[in-house]
């Protein structure tokens, strides 16, 4: 068959097939267009999901006349040029667009209206292109000083195979809804508006830049909850800035949806991103719960590749492991700086159970207006006190005045052989037995009981504290193994038979270039020709273990997260397990010397605020949210 060229036409639907997928891709195409232009409000319209109209208008320079007919031909584009040397660098993008075929391309497969004024001039003007057919420009109506109005009506009509594919209207929707949700957290000093089919959907002024505002336009975004929440990263290695909030540890979700990567104040999606928040976050929760975070990641753009994919929403870095290595690192410094602080949405959801009529089994209304004959007539029926549970048991009661010291019974009770960490000093305290503050000035005040042998309740200066003992206590020796471990190394074993696993050559390839790194974690493997690697020696933590198994692990993790995660999470669920066991168990009784010994070592251990498997470890509530209960307030 002979080799032809394909008309214009079609080359244009091939292009709109790569660049606008769907609705969505639309808007996003012309949303970025209106960054680049200066926008500072961006209003979008939408009906029928997309499908049936699409407009977007906003306040930036605008088009002239001269500029419109060439703004809708492909590859034509305000946002490259050639250097001194007549070059042009795909390398160094500093727009959101910058191929030329968002236009054209929505242009070849819908109908196109564009209406603008530019800045500095009395006139307005417009172009029209249906299915590929060009219009003249014409003179417009526009109510702004400056800016553009597009509209797109009829998507896909040009291509009728193309609506077969689509989902449906809700479903566009929201993915409409999502990427402007993404367009308006990458770029805070700019304001949006959606509509959906007469329906406000979203309302975000402009904010300040900088992290204050960004925090706010997040907050707006994914909820006021992650504001509450939301601890600040910012850290700068090799050129490298990421800033950006992640949520803490007990702070979580059952999937990844809440964790957003923006590149150069673009909005992209990597693997990159999961890899390293779990890598992060592998300490504090399990398995299937997920960090919420939105990372800002700024470097030159010579090193970074955007020219990926034709809708830009992937990116090629020239050194992965640094990106990866510096986002890994400041999550968990910024954990670390967390200290013992828990999510907030645990003390709502503690009070969001307290309902007054379910509080005593069997429990009814009180007297109607009729008063106490209503009473005599059996309209209602008194409450005994044995229907209220745990009334009799036994529990812990602290006067005030008692030892506040850290005592060595709770050392030898939690900590066994091990030496228990300092307690955090605090102005004001002495080396006496007793501090010169009042005890409840501590973070997590002073125990005041210890309820059913498993909570200890503590008063703190403006509410109460209520911590789990066994799980407070598990982070506790938990973080004490850890350090340990770190500082030692992990112990070996080595086979009697080394272990032969065959891999494919370029997983056995990746897997023994991270010799050195498993070694450090107890696992030594060494090359066994193409294809093949030798396990000589495992971690002695993990007692028999599947070599071959955690090799495979290994090897798919790298492949998929370029990091070894299987063999440290495996560490951990197994220093996890023996924090658990070596803990102090619910039902054990304690006296107040030490249960404010544990709350004054939860102070000073960072994460103490989560268990290992990022549940919280204590409920703190607020004497104004306890008065509202009662109606004091």
């Amino acid at each position: 068959m002979p080799i032809r060229r394909l008309p214009p036409e079609t080359v244009n639907r091939i292009a709109a097939g790569e660049v606008v997928e769907r609705p969505a891709s639309a808007i996003k195409e012309l949303v970025d267009n209106a960054i680049d232009a200066g926008a500072t409000r961006i209003e979008v319209e939408a009906h029928g999901g997309g499908l049936t109209r699409i407009m977007v208008a906003d306040d930036g320079c605008g088009l002239s006349a001269e500029e419109l007919p060439v703004a809708i031909e492909r590859h034509a584009t305000s946002k490259l040029s050639p250097d001194a040397e007549g070059l042009w660098d795909l390398l160094a993008i500093h727009t959101m667009g910058f191929r030329g075929e968002a236009l054209p391309s929505i242009g070849s497969v819908a109908r196109l209206s564009i209406a603008s004024r530019a800045k500095g001039q009395s006139d307005a003007w417009s172009i029209l292109v249906e299915g590929g057919a060009v219009g003249d420009v014409a003179p417009a109506a526009f109510a702004g000083d400056h800016g553009a109005r597009i509209e797109v009506r009829d998507l896909f009509y040009a291509t009728p195979a193309r609506l077969k594919f689509m989902k449906s209207e809700r479903a566009e929707a929201l993915a409409i809804t999502e990427e402007l949700k993404r367009q308006a957290m990458a770029n805070e000093g700019v304001g949006f508006s959606l509509d959906i089919d007469g329906r406000r959907i979203i309302r975000l002024p402009p904010e300040h830049p900088g992290p204050q505002g960004r925090l706010a336009r997040l907050s707006a975004v994914l909820g006021r909850d992650f504001q509450d929440n939301a601890i600040e990263i910012d850290q700068t290695r090799d050129g490298v800035r990421l800033t950006g909030f992640a949520g803490l540890p007990t702070y979580n979700r059952g999937n990844a949806a809440h964790q957003y990567l923006f590149v150069n104040g673009r909005p992209v999606r990597d693997r990159l991103l999961q890899g390293a928040l779990r890598a992060a976050y592998a300490d504090f929760l399990a398995r299937d719960r997920h960090p919420t975070a939105a990372l800002y990641i700024s470097l030159d753009t010579s090193e970074v590749d955007v020219n990926v994919h034709p809708a830009k929403a992937e990116v090629r870095f020239r050194d992965p492991a640094l990106v990866r290595g510096l986002i890994v690192g400041a999550l968990r410094h910024a954990l670390a700086g967390a200290g013992h602080r828990a999510s907030t949405t645990t003390a709502a959801s503690a009070l969001e159970g307290f309902r007054a009529q379910s509080m005593i089994p069997g429990y009814q209304p009180g007297p109607s207006p009729a008063g106490f004959s209503a009473w005599q007539a059996g309209g209602w029926t008194r409450p005994s006190p044995q229907v209220l549970p745990g009334l009799s048991d036994v529990s812990a009661r602290v006067e005030p005045g008692g030892g506040y010291g850290v005592a060595e019974a709770v050392r030898e009770a939690a900590y066994g052989d091990y030496d228990a960490p300092p307690a955090i000093a605090y102005p004001g305290m002495s080396e006496g037995p007793a501090p010169v503050f009042d005890p409840v000035d501590f973070p997590l005040g002073a125990a005041r009981a210890q309820v059913h042998e498993t909570y200890i309740v503590a008063q703190t200066r403006d509410g109460v504290v209520i911590v789990d003992q066994h799980a407070a206590h598990e982070r506790l020796v938990y973080e004490r193994m850890k350090t340990e471990m770190a500082a030692g190394g992990v112990a070996r074993q080595a086979l009697l038979l080394p272990e032969v696993v065959e891999l494919d050559p370029a997983e056995a390839e990746r897997v023994v270039a991270r010799a050195d790194e498993l070694a450090a974690l107890g696992l030594v493997v060494e090359s066994f020709g193409p294809g093949a690697v030798l396990v000589r020696e495992t971690p002695a933590l993990l007692g028999k273990a599947d070599a071959a198994g955690l090799v495979r692990d290994i090897a798919d993790d790298l492949a998929e997260n370029g990091q070894a995660l299987a063999l440290k999470e495996r560490l951990e669920e197994v220093c996890s397990t023996m924090a658990c066991h070596g803990s102090v168990r619910a039902g054990r009784r304690l006296n107040g010397a030490e249960m404010n010994a544990l709350l004054r070592e939860m102070e000073a251990t960072p994460h103490s605020g989560q268990c290992n498997h990022g549940r919280p470890t204590y409920v703190e509530l607020k004497l104004a949210d306890i008065e509202k209960l009662f109606g004091r307030r």
